[in-house]
């Protein structure tokens, strides 16, 4: 059996903003360092976000109109939150739905059983 310690930076690459949306859309608003500690806990440390990868994605999703952000000072330091706007709400809905039916797609073509 392959036990892989972390995915590689290529399938992470073109999973990061279904990621990202599914997060935010399950969360009222999440900060940056927020979503990268999450993802981190949830996959136990198979997938790790580097803000290089993290922010530029951020960046985008809010010029499309899919995310707001709030910035809130707290002590010393600012905090930019994230929030889904409506269209990122469907946005993620629509990322979540198509990465499903590409695992499904995946699983046909690679011939893969479920392990039992």
């Amino acid at each position: 059996m392959y036990i892989c310690p972390m995915y590689s930076s290529e399938l992470i690459k073109g999973t990061l903003k279904t990621v990202i949306l599914k997060l935010l859309s399950d969360t009222k608003q999440m900060y940056g360092y927020e979503i990268t500690q999450k993802v981190k806990e949830l996959t136990d440390s198979k997938i790790v976000i580097t803000e290089g990868a993290l922010y530029p994605l951020l960046h985008q999703l809010e010029a499309e109109g899919v995310v707001t952000t709030e910035t809130v000072n707290i002590g010393k330091r600012i905090r930019k939150y994230y929030t889904l706007t409506q269209t990122g709400n469907e946005r993620a809905k629509e990322k979540i739905y198509e990465f499903a039916d590409f695992i499904q797609t995946m699983n046909i073509l690679l011939d893969l059983k479920p392990s039992v």
